[in-house]
């Protein structure tokens, strides 16, 4: 594809897009404890919204985000679009703790956007820019993720849940004008939607990269959930007694993960993803250790916060830079196949956060988090994750 068309504005606008839609996920994170209190349900109970949410996102990776090999793209980003405004709608006028958890899960298979944007990004850019292009986009996703949190809690505190859902709806509404923005983008290899479904299975079969890359994505993005479904418990309650709004701030320790995210790709570019890859997952465990000691005090629940959200989010750019190069025909295909073993790492997650916080309380539940870290070490090391060919040689080959 001409570099000319992903320009600097449009890049900027597909980052801001896929951030927009990457936190209708994470909107409820903070709110759990009030939920919780409002429908007068238990903790356990209360983080299933996390999960209806997650599971909801899995079933848009799977039935939606192999239609943009399909179909042309700039269209079906503005039908998902749409569809999530409705969906946020519905949560905002959500009646009840089933009907949320309903309109939670429309909402999460929506907002599939942003797993469209980030290989329709790959597929505009030029291969030597691929890795810092979807760096970049991923930076704009892990902004959203990140300010989501913090908006929710801010919002939250100002109107109440509900008016949390409705902001998401004028957002979506609003993200829907990049269609105005967008080149006319054709599928790269039509054929029948079945067929494609069956395609990704047989991807997954047929390229070991990419099996690896998805087990260490499901075991990161299982301790992020772990974290990130517990810590709004573990804030509202003793010794912290925080309210919405503050626990909605923690979610800006992050940040380190927004920053490393175009870093990781540069390195992926020229061929030193697999040293970074380890360094990360090392950091991820050695996070766990601080979050530990964060019990009782907010100096090392920051430092873990932040250095656990560097490594997930370093080694998802690290995964998704390598599965690119695999098939460059194939790559919202790749993407569903990566995101839905991912996504469901983040059902495991945040399923057993909520129960092991309400049996074991935080220090289980960072047990819970460094297993899963010390599994994706394993895997890293045990099956030497490699790098698939660095872009000189990949575009060569084309």
């Amino acid at each position: 594809m001409n570099e000319s068309v992903l320009s600097p504005r449009l890049v900027a606008l597909l980052a801001v897009t896929a951030g927009a839609t990457a936190a209708n996920l994470y909107y409820a994170q903070p709110l759990l404890d009030s939920l919780a209190g409002d429908f007068g349900v238990s903790v356990a109970s209360a983080s299933l919204l996390v999960t209806a949410s997650q599971a909801g996102y899995v079933v848009g990776l799977a039935l939606l985000v192999p239609l943009g090999d399909l179909l042309e793209r700039r269209r079906l980003l503005t039908m998902a679009l749409l569809g999530a405004a409705v969906a946020s709608a519905a949560c905002a006028a959500a009646p009840g703790f089933g009907a949320l958890a309903v309109a939670l899960i429309a909402l999460g298979a929506a907002s599939v956007v942003a797993q469209i944007i980030i290989p329709l990004s790959s597929y505009l850019a030029s291969p030597a820019q691929r890795g810092q292009v979807v760096g970049t986009v991923m930076s704009g996703l892990l902004l959203g993720i990140l300010l989501a949190r913090t908006l929710s809690g801010a919002i939250a505190e100002v109107g109440g849940w509900r008016l949390v859902f409705g902001v998401s709806t004028a957002v979506m509404l609003l993200a829907a004008a990049i269609r105005r923005a967008l080149p006319l983008c054709p599928p790269p290899h039509p054929q029948p939607y079945r067929a494609a479904l069956r395609s990704v299975v047989r991807l997954v079969a047929e390229e070991p990269v990419l099996r690896r890359r998805m087990a260490l994505g499901a075991l990161g993005f299982a301790g992020f959930s772990v974290l990130w479904t517990a810590i709004a418990f573990l804030l509202a309650g003793p010794p912290f007694h925080y309210s919405e709004g503050v626990i909605g701030l923690f979610g800006l320790a992050g940040a380190a993960g927004v920053m490393v995210a175009p870093v990781a790709g540069r390195l992926a570019d020229r061929g030193h993803g697999t040293l970074v890859l380890r360094a990360l997952l090392t950091c991820v465990l050695l996070a766990w250790g601080l979050l530990a000691l964060g019990g009782s005090s907010v100096i090392p629940l920051v430092a873990g916060i932040v250095l656990l959200d560097l490594g997930v989010q370093g080694v998802h750019v690290s995964n998704q830079t390598a599965i690119y190069r695999l098939r460059p025909e194939a790559r919202s295909r790749l993407t569903t196949a990566y995101m839905v073993s991912l996504f469901l790492g983040g059902v495991v997650g945040s399923v057993l956060s909520g129960l092991c916080f309400e049996t074991y309380g935080w220090h289980g539940t960072c047990i819970l988090g460094a297993a899963f870290a010390t599994t994706a070490i394993g895997v890293a090391f045990a099956f030497r994750v490699v790098d698939v060919p660095e872009p000189e040689a990949e575009a060569a080959a084309a």
